[in-house]
């Protein structure tokens, strides 16, 4: 599964399929200025926090600007990731300015030991 989806195609058909393909809480993003319809979908397409979402302006330049950047980690994001018993820690934090990047809560599945 996909933690974002980008559209550069003005198929509003692939916005369905791109929800398919990602993973719970992930993001499409629609990245033309232009775009058919998209087609009714269900909605457990949308479900466990999936967003769709639209730029204000993005040219085809933009997108090939994008795409040489991508390999070099340019657009890396920090992450610091606490388990779920430590929301409240994690949030004063933030308030704090003591993180740099993102906080991200983390539910271990009970069955492992990671």
């Amino acid at each position: 599964m996909l933690d974002a989806a980008l559209i550069f195609a003005p198929v509003g058909a692939l916005v369905p399929a791109a929800l398919r393909a990602v993973d719970r809480g992930a993001t499409v993003v629609c990245g033309g200025i232009h775009m058919s319809d998209i087609p009714s979908f269900p909605y457990s397409l949308l479900w466990q926090e999936r967003m769709v979402r639209s730029v204000a302006n993005l040219t085809r330049r933009d997108g090939e600007e994008l795409m040489v950047i991508a390999p070099t980690g340019a657009g890396t994001h920090k992450v610091e990731e606490f388990p779920l018993e430590q929301a409240n820690e994690a949030l004063d934090r933030l308030r704090a300015g003591q993180i740099q990047g993102a906080a991200v809560l983390v539910m271990r599945d009970r069955g492992t030991s990671d």
